[in-house]
Parts: structure tokens; sequence; C-alpha cells
């Protein structure tokens, strides 16, 4: 990212471009974030790059640490095992509660994210396309009309979408590119809006992250074992 920030709010602007950079894997979890380097890279100074990292650092993206500065957040294999697991319960607690959906209306946020899935899709706007596909599956959440799922599912925000943006990388380096991973979202949708909960539930067992299958259920034995 070369373009330099200008007003109306550089804090706000480079909070989104930071965390465009993060969830687009220009940053990697545990990368220092140079202060020097970033305010050349955003055209600003020093005071509204500290008080970005300082929302970033409230949204759970990055760390700060004193006399060490500010790192990419990690994520530990059993943080990833209990977001996915945690998300995947809520999902599909939304679905069996809100679907089918009687007014076709209550689509359009899903139907909106999705478009915009589409346009990052196209434009490789990796970034951009995460925060997108949190919003889709937001929307699909918020069709269950249930308030505090609603809440219970945004406030692992953040956490969720450094997942996702893993889950973007680790499918586009191995198997699937992004349009291929819009089209999966485009057929949950079609799913949803059919209304046969049962077949967006089983929609929903194989839509979700594979890429860390293997990996989150070694995790999931040896907590079982601690346990």
């Amino acid at each position: 990212m070369t373009e330099q920030l200008r007003s109306p709010s550089l804090v706000q602007l480079a909070v989104d471009a930071i965390r465009r950079m993060i969830l687009a894997g220009e940053l990697a979890e545990g990368e220092r974030l140079i202060e020097d380097r970033l305010t050349e890279q955003l055209g600003i100074s020093r005071p509204p790059l500290r008080e970005a990292l300082r929302i970033l650092e409230q949204e759970g993206l990055i760390v700060t640490r004193p006399r060490r500065g500010s790192t990419v957040a990690t994520l530990t294999d059993q943080d990833v095992f209990e977001i996915l697991t945690l998300r995947t319960a809520l999902e599909r607690l939304a679905i069996e509660l809100g679907v089918p959906v009687q007014d076709q209306g209550r689509f359009k946020d899903a139907q909106e994210a999705l478009t915009e899935m589409e346009r990052c899709a196209d434009a490789e706007d990796r970034g951009s396309l995460v925060q997108a596909g949190h919003r889709f599956h937001s929307a699909l959440v918020a069709l269950a009309g249930h308030r505090r799922l609603i809440e219970a599912y945004a406030s692992v925000q953040q956490q969720l979408l450094l997942c996702m943006a893993r889950n973007l990388y680790a499918r586009e380096h191995y198997y699937e590119d992004l349009h291929e991973h819009v089209a999966r979202h485009r057929k949950l949708l079609d799913l949803v809006e059919a209304g046969d909960p049962d077949a967006v539930l089983a929609e929903l067992a194989v839509h979700g992250e594979r890429s860390f299958s293997e990996r989150q259920s070694t995790v999931g034995s040896r907590s079982a074992s601690n346990s």
C-alpha cells in the first residue's frame, strides 16, 4: 500500500488500512509494527498512527507491550479451535432458529455482503474480502432474530476475522482461489433462501474451516484427554 492517507480522519483511515494489511496477510502474525515504516507508508505522523494502533489493540488485532512496541496478534492452535467451534455452534443455532425465512427482504444484508465479496475477489483485495465475508456470516446469524445470539456472535468478531484471514490464506495457497471462495458463500446463501434448514446445516458442515480440520482435531483430542 503506497497511497498516502489524507483527511477526513487520519486515525480512522490508518485503522482501516492497517486492519486490511493484517487481514490480507501483508502483516504476518507476530510481526513487529515499525512506526517509522508505517508513517512513511501511510503518509501520516506518529500521533495519529499511535492512536490507530491503540484502537487496533482494543480490537484484539495487535498486541502492545511496554518498551517492546506493537506486534500483530498471534492465535495459538487452541485459540483457533475454541473460536471456530464456538462459531460453528452459534451459526448452527442461528440456522435452526431462523430458516426458513418468511420475509425475503431479510436477505438484503447477506446479498449485499456477497456482492461486496465478489467485488473484492475481482480486485484481489483479500483484507476487504475477509471483512465482507464476516458481514455475510453475521447477516445469516441475524436471520434468527435472536438478540443475545447476535450479540454473542458479535463479541468474537475480531478473533473471527483473524481466523477467517488465516483460513483464506490457507485455502488460496493450497486448493481454492478467491472466486471459488465466494462461490461457496453463494451456494450457502442459495440454500438459505430455498428454506431447507437441513440442507443448510449439511452445507455448513463442509463450508467451514476444513483447512484447519486435522490440526484442530488434534488440539480437540488433546483438550479432551486433559479434561
